[in-house]
């Protein structure tokens, strides 16, 4: 008990300063609030010129979690990185704490910090375009959001593992980022995707994310993909606490660390 205390005071201090951190980063603000935003604009012209300007609430949630994705994708990678060319990178996997303990504030703080993303691209086509934000299920929304943004934190710890093995691995990230905003139905519904990607889909937090926003804000199912999103974060962090043990491990095998 007194470890799990020891992580918990850990992940909390670890997650107050990581989102201090980001939050004066003019890249990560910008990619976290402007990038959404326009994203948002061209999803409402969209879907305007589609003659269907009712669902602008339903496009606005997913360029919102399209933000969050990004945010944790380019975060949870990036701020590895920062940490290399600063040379503390050594100092963090050389810590009494097991590294996936150091590692999750970080990639959770990248998660919340992409939470602006939702708040903007709400705020933004209330004032501009108009979108409605009656919510059908305001309590199930607050619940939602959260749920959302643990579980894509959790995927982001997942994936932050790779990014200390291999010292370029942050180049991953543009290969990801497309691929699961499709694959999770973030802009479209996923009847209109192959049939072989909604199986593939299952495994994607942002897929059971905007899923339980959606349907909190719009009517549908809510507490089912808000419970998926519990499960398959639970199933990253037992993921990432193997993997990055073997990927840390592999990194101090062949000397990948640092940039020397």
């Amino acid at each position: 008990m007194r470890a799990l205390r020891a992580y918990g005071r850990i992940v909390w201090m670890g997650l107050v300063f990581r989102m201090r951190e980001f939050a004066v980063s003019r890249w990560f603000v910008l990619m976290s609030v402007l990038q959404p935003i326009i994203f948002a604009t061209i999803a409402f012209y969209m879907f305007e010129a589609g003659g269907r300007p009712d669902t602008l609430l339903y496009a606005a949630l997913g360029a919102g979690m399209m933000g969050i994705w990004s945010s944790v994708l380019f975060g949870s990678g990036g701020a590895l990185q920062w940490n290399r060319w600063q040379g503390t990178l050594e100092l963090l996997v050389a810590a009494p704490p097991p590294f996936v303990v150091v590692l999750l504030p970080l990639t959770l703080a990248t998660s919340a910090t992409g939470a602006y993303a939702l708040l903007a691209t709400l705020a933004w086509g209330r004032l501009f375009f108009g979108v409605p934000l009656d919510l059908v299920h305001p309590f199930a929304f607050f619940l939602a959001v959260p749920a959302a943004v643990l579980s894509l934190g959790l995927m982001g710890l997942l994936l932050a593992g790779s990014f200390i093995l291999y010292r370029h691995a942050n180049a991953l990230s543009n290969l990801l980022e497309y691929p699961v905003w499709i694959a999770a139905g973030l802009l479209f519904p996923l009847s209109l995707l192959p049939g072989w990607v909604t199986p593939l889909s299952w495994l994607l937090a942002p897929r059971w994310g905007v899923d339980a926003i959606r349907g909190a804000a719009l009517g549908g199912p809510v507490w089912l993909p808000i419970g998926m999103c519990f499960v398959t974060g639970a199933a990253y962090l037992l993921l990432a606490s193997a993997f990055v043990r073997v990927f840390e491990r592999g990194a101090r095998a062949r000397a990948t660390l640092s940039l020397t």
